[in-house]
């Protein structure tokens, strides 16, 4: 298999409470599982390397299993390629290069996502916050950002995220995740 750079997205750590997960511990991690060019972005679980085996599936079972090993609770991870995060960049449906990046965000769904899971949502109750749907992924416009966000908030609900792993990013680390995976 040819070498390929990643992005490993971990959901709810270093947010408060005892899921604290420092970022050398982490790279220290990737690097004992026979990663390289192993790098760490911001405290929020972004990580990049490069792998030589597996896919993004068995790779994020990998990491979420020594995490919990190495730390003793569980993290959901999604790991995605190089090309991936970028498809996703350039795919923006929103004007970004216009708006600030706290006001754009993306959600990473372990699986793909259709519009009739998101149905029930009134979007117009929500205006002039907006989500559109990619490649399992949500983009989410947020003009006042994600922390006050009533919008974000309803999709966020259990029910609406049911048997997937989800893990959004404001616009900032979608670019910069981008710009540590090309090679």
């Amino acid at each position: 298999m040819a070498t390929k750079i990643y992005a490993a997205l971990l959901r709810g750590i270093n947010v408060g409470g005892s899921r604290k997960v420092p970022m050398a511990r982490l790279r220290a991690l990737l690097e004992g599982l026979g990663h390289t060019g192993v790098g760490t972005y911001l405290q929020s679980g972004n990580a990049v390397f490069t792998a030589d085996h597996g896919d993004e599936e068995s790779l994020a079972a990998e990491v979420s299993d020594a995490l919990e090993r190495e730390f003793g609770f569980t993290v959901d991870v999604l790991v995605r390629d190089a090309a991936y995060l970028r498809a996703v960049a350039d795919a923006c449906p929103f004007p970004a290069d216009t708006l600030q990046g706290k006001q754009l965000h993306v959600t990473y769904f372990s699986a793909p996502v259709v519009a009739a899971r998101f149905a029930a949502l009134d979007q117009a109750a929500f205006l002039p916050e907006e989500f559109r749907l990619g490649d399992r992924a949500l983009y989410l416009y947020a003009p006042d950002g994600l922390g006050r966000s009533k919008l974000g908030e309803a999709l966020a609900r259990p029910a609406l995220t049911k048997g997937l792993v989800a893990t959004s990013r404001n616009w900032n680390t979608v670019t910069k995740l981008v710009e540590l995976t090309d090679a």
